[in-house]
C-alpha cells in the first residue's frame, strides 16, 4: 500500500511518501480502504516525539487518527460490520504505528462507526478526534438544559463542534475567539467575547452570578475558569492537567463506536456542521501538517487518499 510514514521523531524533514506492506488484520479488526483522514495537531506533535514518554512506538510511524473509509476485510470476531460498510473512526491503538495516512489501516471494531449516507466523505474523516473530543468535555460537565457554558477556545476545531453539540442540548454558551472569528460563532448560537486581559470582567457581565460550566480547549486560562464559576460551577481542560488539582476534569479522548455513532448521525442529519478548510492529496502531508503548525486555520485539514473520497 502507498502510506505517509517517518522512521524516527523529528521536524517534517522526516516524512516520506513510500510503499509499505499492507497490514494484517487481527481479531476483533476491520481492514479499511481509507477514502479520507483528518489532520490534528496530535498527528505532528507526536512526530516530533511529544508523547514518547506516554505512548510506546514502533517505527516506521504511519501518522493519522482520524479516518472514514470502507471497510475491505474483517478480522475474527467482528459481527457488527461487513465487507463493503462504510464506516468512520478515532482509529487511535494502544501504541503508535500504524495510522490513517495509508492507503489501508486497520481498525479496532469498537471504534468504528457507520457514515452516514448523508454526510460527506471529508466531514466523516474530520469528524472523529474533534468531535469525541468535544462531547466528552460536555459529557464529564453534565452539560443541559438551562446550563450556561462558557467555551474557551470557541473558534477551534473542537469549539467549534462543542458550541454545537451544547447548544444541541440546551444550553446558553459564551465562546472565547478573536474579534475576526466573532460573526462565525454568532452563526452558530454562541454569544463571542475576545480572549485575554478583561475577560473575566467581560464574561461576568453576560452572567453576572457566573456560568454553569468551563469547557477549556486551549490551557493556560486555569485563573479566568475559576474566576468566571457560578456556584457549584464545573469545569474541564483538554490542555492543562492541573484542572484536577481545582475540581476540574482533566479529558483525553478514547476512541469510542457507541459515542461516535451517536456524532455521526447528528452530523448526518446536519444538525452540526464540520466545517472543511481545505482538502490535501496523501503526498502533501509535509505541507498540511505545515498549515497546521501555523494555527488559526478556520477549519479542518483533510487528506483524501482515494479519488471516491
Amino acid at each position: 500500500m502507498r502510506a505517509v510514514a517517518y522512521d524516527r521523531y523529528g521536524s517534517l524533514d522526516v516524512l516520506t511518501a513510500r510503499d509499505l506492506p499492507d497490514p494484517k488484520v487481527g481479531p476483533s479488526e476491520l481492514l479499511v480502504e481509507v477514502r479520507t483522514a483528518g489532520v490534528n495537531p496530535v498527528d505532528w506533535k507526536l512526530m516530533s516525539g511529544g508523547l514518547d514518554p506516554m505512548m510506546e512506538a514502533t517505527f516506521p510511524i504511519v501518522p493519522g487518527w482520524d479516518v472514514a473509509g470502507v471497510v475491505r476485510a474483517t478480522g475474527p470476531d467482528t459481527p457488527e460490520f461487513e465487507v463493503g460498510d462504510e464506516v468512520l473512526a478515532y482509529a487511535r491503538k494502544d501504541w503508535v504505528h500504524g495510522g490513517t495516512f495509508a492507503e489501508l489501516v486497520t481498525v479496532p471494531v469498537r471504534a468504528a462507526a457507520r457514515k452516514p449516507a448523508d454526510l460527506s466523505w471529508a466531514a466523516a474523516g474530520a469528524l472523529p478526534l474533534t468531535g469525541l473530543t468535544a462531547l466528552r468535555t460536555l459529557r464529564a460537565l453534565r452539560v443541559g438544559e438551562g446550563d450556561t457554558v462558557l467555551i474557551h477556545g470557541a473558534a477551534g476545531g473542537v469549539g467549534r463542534i462543542a458550541v454545537q453539540l451544547a447548544r444541541l442540548l440546551g444550553a446558553t454558551v459564551i465562546g472565547t475567539a478573536s474579534a475576526a472569528n466573532h460573526d462565525r460563532l454568532r452563526a452558530l448560537g454562541a454569544t463571542p467575547v475576545t480572549y485575554g486581559d478583561g475577560l473575566v470582567g467581560r464574561v461576568r457581565d453576560l452572567a453576572p452570578d457566573g456560568v454553569s460550566a468551563v469547557a477549556d480547549f486551549v490551557g493556560g486560562v486555569l485563573d479566568d475558569t475559576l474566576a468566571v464559576l457560578g456556584e457549584g460551577g464545573r469545569h474541564a481542560s483538554v490542555a492543562d492537567p492541573s484542572v484536577e488539582q481545582h475540581g476540574g476534569h482533566w479529558i483525553w479522548v478514547r476512541p469510542d463506536g457507541t459515542e461516535l455513532q451517536w456524532l455521526a448521525d447528528v452530523a448526518g442529519r446536519g444538525d452540526i456542521v464540520v466545517d472543511i478548510a481545505d482538502t490535501y492529496a496523501l503526498d502533501q502531508v509535509a505541507s498540511v501538517f505545515e498549515r497546521s503548525q501555523e494555527g488559526h486555520v478556520a477549519g479542518k485539514l483533510v487528506i483524501v487518499v482515494s479519488e471516491d473520497g
